[in-house]
């Protein structure tokens, strides 16, 4: 599905990148019609001007003038078909000689039409000897402008334009009002040659840009943006259900080993408490005082480990649901985790290891729930022993300092160890519900991925904060920041 979304996007990009091309050379060429078509215009209005000038002046060749007593003098001169030139000239007066002035003009008209075989020849002439006459005479400001609006309507180009006339060195001669070729872009600019026929030295040409032409490329495939849309928010529900669903795999698996893992936990006391009331039944134990207390020592050892495990469970889901009923009260954190730290020492020295506690902090009163905030502490410590190098004796330090955060003074206390670290790409997630980071082959650390999500939602319910520095191989060090109570 992934691929074929894909592929449809392609395809619809694609498509829309040649429907703009294809639209834009439809453009082009249309405008390219439209610039051919005025220059010719203009080389037709420039061959009639100068052959209306040449039919007036030999019309005035003809024209008869009157002399001071009322006589006509009716000059003309003509070239027959045999190549015979005539000059003749007549007088009369003008009443009897209108008849024959208007035969004569006959033959004028004949004597030019005679000569219609030349005129290809004579245009070329006349159009060699224009170059010499001003840009602004052969091509008005006003008639240009006004030949491409025509011109460009009739291609269904009816849109805004700018253009203007240069030289050959590109100098502008004149141009329209809003004329700036910085905005025309890559390939709006099209040029045309004005009267081909000049000599070089003499060329000039026409520049056009449409100021909108991208919006009116564009406007010609808006149908297809709502089509690309809506595939596209087809693919992202899909990218986003498939997220979803790799979140909920991952997150089933979590469970998973949660179940098992609790399995485990609860596994060995209530081993441990069957056993210890199949001795209850034997006879020979009920007579020993001492055998009787040291298995009524081990029942409520072990049914208080059962209790502690199952109250980490009940405690997130109540959590999750409500927010938690804390007792708060003020302690001093120092006397606090000193007694902690003490506690903890033997379990430490089990292993070989040692505990430190640097109380540096001079304000050390905050305002907490002891039971919640002992068991953050000892979360902290059991995981730094849990998680200890077996090629090196284990170093916790606790230390507890003031610092001022957020414009406001607080107590940060630290707990170090030199353990096996965890990665980076773990840190991230070492406070979500039910992750367990992976320790290898240490197949001996058992536990629920409880313990630092209830540290940072007790953390949090108790109005400080909570991070983590770590190095694979060197260490972890957590650091939580409480407000101080000042009394």
């Amino acid at each position: 599905m992934a691929l074929t979304f894909t592929g449809l996007l392609y395809v619809q990009i694609v498509y829309i990148k040649n429907m703009i091309k294809m639209r834009d050379d439809q453009f082009a060429e249309g405008v390219k019609r439209s610039l051919y078509a005025v220059t010719t215009r203009l080389e037709q209005d420039e061959t009639k001007h100068f052959l209306e000038e040449d039919m007036a002046h030999m019309e005035t060749r003809f024209y008869p003038r009157a002399n001071a007593d009322g006589s006509l003098d009716l000059k003309y001169n003509f070239t027959t078909a045999d190549g015979i030139h005539y000059d003749i000239t007549q007088k009369g007066n003008i009443e009897r000689h209108t008849d024959k002035y208007t035969s004569m003009r006959d033959i004028v008209r004949g004597q030019y039409l005679y000569q219609k075989g030349l005129l290809d020849e004579v245009i070329l002439n006349i159009i060699n000897q224009s170059s010499n006459r001003p840009i602004g005479e052969r091509a008005d400001s006003a008639t240009v402008a006004s030949y491409l609006r025509s011109e460009f309507a009739s291609n269904g180009l009816d849109l805004p334009f700018e253009f203007a006339i240069v030289n050959r060195v590109g100098a502008v001669l004149y141009h329209t009002a809003g004329y700036n070729p910085a905005e025309a872009g890559g390939n709006n600019m099209f040029v045309q040659t004005l009267f081909p026929n000049d000599p070089k030295n003499k060329m000039n040409y026409i520049k056009v840009y449409f100021p909108t032409k991208n919006k009116y490329i564009s406007s010609s495939v808006r149908f297809m943006i709502p089509s690309f849309i809506f595939t596209f928010i087809l693919l992202v529900t899909f990218v986003c259900t498939i997220i979803l669903a790799f979140r909920q795999k991952k997150l089933t698996e979590m469970k998973n080993d949660f179940i098992n893992n609790m399995t485990h936990e609860f596994k060995t006391p209530i081993s441990t408490i069957s056993l210890a009331a199949q001795m209850l039944n034997d006879s020979s134990v009920l007579k020993s005082p001492t055998m009787l207390s040291h298995i009524s020592t081990v029942i409520n050892d072990e049914t208080k480990r059962l209790r502690f495990q199952v109250e980490k469970v009940l405690q997130m889901s109540m959590f999750d649901r409500q927010k938690a009923t804390l007792k708060l009260q003020d302690v001093d954190a120092n006397v606090l985790i000193a007694n902690i730290t003490n506690t903890f020492k033997l379990k430490v020295e089990k292993y070989g290891g040692r505990i430190m506690a640097v109380l540096g902090a001079q304000d050390s009163t905050v305002n907490v729930d002891e039971m919640h905030f002992t068991n953050v502490i000892f979360n902290l410590l059991d995981n730094a022993v849990k998680y200890r190098r077996e090629d090196e004796p284990l170093e916790l330090k606790v230390e507890t300092r003031n610092v001022t955060s957020h414009g406001k003074e607080r107590i940060e206390i630290a707990i170090r160890d030199n353990g096996i670290g965890i990665r980076k790409d773990d840190l991230k997630k070492i406070f979500e519900k039910f992750y367990r980071v992976s320790t290898g082959n240490r197949h001996d650390v058992k536990g629920f991925g409880l313990g630092l999500a209830y540290v940072r939602k007790m953390v949090g319910e108790l109005g400080g904060e909570i991070s983590v520095e770590s190095e694979l191989n060197v260490g972890t060090k957590f650091i939580i920041t409480l407000p101080i109570t000042k009394n």
